[in-house]
């Protein structure tokens, strides 16, 4: 098979997905039910979301934040799976969802897949993007859910403090209390950074020529960061007002398109340079390849705590085509997926 029919087979599978919002979503194995070790003191956390803001805070709690939609949820739940897995105290995890549609569906999956789970789902309006959003080099960097990251402390209860933004494409092979509990001292966000990338190509000439924008990164030692994994203080966030900050950018970006990606330049323009460095090894990302061809790639040098198919290729779609990275097969024992039999009896 050569590369352009893998393209056009991979593409017509998220199309097809895309283009039946109504369709079945996919079936899922129940996956087995994690315990707390007996270190771990046992906490339990309102099942009722207008229970959640008179709750007492409480550090020992893991908040992790993830989007739900029917393209994704296969890497999504995948996702939970291998967080739980490893996790010293699972049963202190709760996971805060956000999806646009189809809410009832994706809830009745997330139950029934994990029924021991502390989850919250919640909605996220897609007027809140409206006319802010920019056509971009991949389209599924354009869809509105790939902004709800910059919504999490408008859409989470202020008895959140602190939160763990997941895409949906990772795997977690550590222990997630230890990203958890990174220090982040006086910054709002902590993240991986790699300062050796080009900075350069995140904005186009337009941006670099303007004596307006082209100095915004003047005084400040701005690396690349990843916005697929990051630990965040809603609290100064929301002090901050560091989500009108970014929905600056982005009507900045729909007026004279100064960027090519989706949403993570306004993330670069508002945090670059006073981000809290965190290990590599909580993201080794890039293992879908870049956004055009999605080609294979190799690990970072390096430990790895969280590996992270950033790009465009996914590994279940790669898998299901039987075109599979060498990769792909860290990801594979965490799918739940029910495949579907070829053939049927009756």
């Amino acid at each position: 098979m050569s590369i352009l029919s893998i393209t056009l087979f991979l593409t017509a599978v998220f199309v097809s997905v895309k283009s039946l919002p109504n369709a079945e979503l996919p079936a899922f194995r129940e996956a087995p039910a994690f315990r707390n070790g007996r270190e771990c003191l046992k906490k339990t956390w309102p099942s009722s979301f207008n229970n959640l803001n008179h709750h007492h805070h409480d550090p020992s709690m893991i908040h992790i934040a993830m989007t739900l939609d029917a393209t994704y949820l296969r890497g999504s739940v995948a996702g939970v799976l291998s967080v739980l897995q490893h996790a010293s105290c699972p049963e202190n995890i709760v996971f805060h969802f956000i999806a646009t549609h189809r809410r009832a569906d994706l809830r009745r999956t997330i139950t029934t897949t994990f029924p021991y789970l502390s989850f919250h789902l919640y909605h996220f309006n897609t007027d809140l993007v409206r006319g802010k959003i920019s056509s971009s080099i991949r389209r599924a960097l354009d869809q509105p859910l790939n902004y709800a990251r910059i919504y999490l402390a408008d859409l989470l209860p202020f008895t959140v403090r602190r939160i763990i933004y997941f895409d949906s494409d990772l795997i977690v092979v550590d222990d997630v209390a230890k990203l958890w509990n990174i220090n982040l001292g006086a910054h709002v966000l902590g993240a991986p950074e790699y300062c050796h990338v080009n900075f350069t190509y995140y904005f186009n000439s337009r941006f670099w020529s303007s004596p307006v924008y082209g100095t915004s990164f003047t005084g400040r030692r701005a690396c690349y960061f990843n916005t697929g994994v990051m630990v965040i203080d809603l609290r100064k966030w929301r002090e901050g007002k560091y989500t009108e900050k970014l929905e600056y950018w982005m009507r900045v970006q729909k007026k004279n398109r100064i960027y090519e990606l989706g949403s993570l330049p306004p993330f670069l323009l508002v945090f670059a340079g006073d981000v809290e460095g965190v290990e590599h090894r909580w993201n080794q990302h890039g293992l879908g390849g870049d956004n055009l061809e999605g080609l294979c790639r190799d690990l970072h040098p390096g430990p790895v705590s969280l590996l992270h198919w950033s790009g465009k290729g996914k590994p279940w779609l790669r898998l299901d085509a039987k075109r599979p990275c060498p990769l792909d097969s860290l990801w594979a024992p965490y799918d739940l997926y029910r495949h579907p039999s070829l053939f049927c009896d009756s």
